[in-house]
């Protein structure tokens, strides 16, 4: 059974995303805290799945978010044009000159190594995207009159304030009265939710979401944490085991029945730059398995479950293929991870070369 996914010829855009788009802050090898130097460009968990489908799999995006508009604001919209993702849906706020009322996020990100874990720093608060609420968007002229295949938005944006919590629920339901598929990455984060509610706002906000989601994508912590459904068989934090997961997977489905796909990668962590790295998806009552990668070498962790999302993403909208769909996301996912940055710098051919068990020799 496939998803009923609309025609291309139908939609002026292939996937849309809604999402805050920071400017991160890399301190490459060494750490924030000694750093004289940093490279900078831009991530943003729903957006970085936008512009995978966009530089790497060569389909029609856009990101729906907010900047301040200063010199920061449009760095970062020149990164996003840069990556080829349309830039029409973007809100601009006016600056009020020092950042008192409204600002542009920062992250600063150390990728870690060995022993030594990534580190996230973000510095969001009082964002343009975070102020973002309903009303705000025409998602009848987006999802009725331009018409849209895929829509993603995640756990991190709904989490950024009351408002913005509401946006989330204000546009599945648009994209829903209009046949868009609907996918959304779970991405629990503590640090967020804390300060408007903690964990029980975390599951009311999601649950109510949960509703209008065909595509629902995420980690043993959250689907415990972000719609309380218990799960055994994790060995640690961020590692789940397989059965665990179609065990919890069972369980969701029951109470969500317009949940067409679940998804989650499957990662045991033995360094920060040594993980066992793969996915599994279930779809119209089967579990679909990617290939394994056993010890993968990772430069840079952060991003990877966003590339996961993008390649799946892509695998339905090209093929309609449950197979084909964790195939993907897990190559992509495998192969972001390699590089630095939030986003992915993979080709399509690199993908399937993995997906067809392709090694690391040179190419010349």
């Amino acid at each position: 059974m496939s998803l009923p996914i609309k025609p291309a010829a139908a939609c002026a855009y292939d996937q849309i995303s809604l999402g805050e788009v920071m400017l991160r802050l890399d301190p490459g090898e060494g750490r924030i805290r000694t750093a004289r130097n940093f490279q900078v460009w831009e991530g943003g968990g729903e957006y970085n799945t936008s512009r995978g489908l966009r530089k790497c799999f060569g389909l029609k995006t856009a990101v729906v978010t907010a900047f301040v508009d200063n010199e920061v604001g449009h760095l970062v919209e020149d990164f996003i044009m840069q990556g080829g993702v349309a830039t029409d849906f973007i809100r601009w706020r006016e600056d009020d000159g020092i950042g008192r009322t409204v600002r542009n996020g920062l992250n600063f990100t150390e990728r870690g190594f060995g022993v030594r874990g990534a580190v996230g720093n973000p510095d969001r608060g009082h964002t343009a995207a975070s102020q973002l609420k309903p009303g705000d968007i025409d998602w009848e002229h987006l999802f009725g009159r331009l018409g849209v295949r895929w829509f993603h938005t995640g756990g991190i944006f709904a989490a950024l304030s009351e408002t913005t919590a509401a946006l989330t629920v204000e546009a599945v339901q648009a994209a829903k009265k209009h046949g868009t598929i609907v996918s959304y990455d779970l991405n629990y984060r503590p640090s967020l939710w804390k300060t408007i509610g903690g964990l029980k706002k975390a599951q009311a906000v999601n649950r109510e979401i949960a509703k209008y989601v065909d595509v629902m994508i995420g980690n043993e912590e959250d689907f415990t944490a972000s719609l309380g459904f218990a799960v055994q068989g994790a060995e640690s934090l961020g590692h789940l085991e397989t059965a665990a997961f179609q065990a919890m997977i069972e369980t969701a489905v029951q109470e969500f029945k317009n949940f067409k796909v679940a998804a989650t990668t499957l990662r045991r962590v033995l360094t920060a730059t040594k993980n066992d790295w793969s996915a599994i998806l279930w779809h119209d009552g089967q579990f679909h398995e990617s290939r394994k990668y056993p010890e993968l070498e990772i430069l840079d962790r952060v991003g990877g479950g966003d590339s996961f999302a993008s390649g799946l993403q892509f695998g339905f909208l090209q093929f309609n293929d449950a197979q084909q769909a964790v195939d993907y996301g897990a190559a992509h996912g495998a192969l972001a991870s390699t590089t630095p940055g939030d986003t992915s710098m993979a080709t399509r051919q690199e993908v399937e070369k993995q997906i067809k068990g392709g090694g690391a020799r040179v190419v010349r």
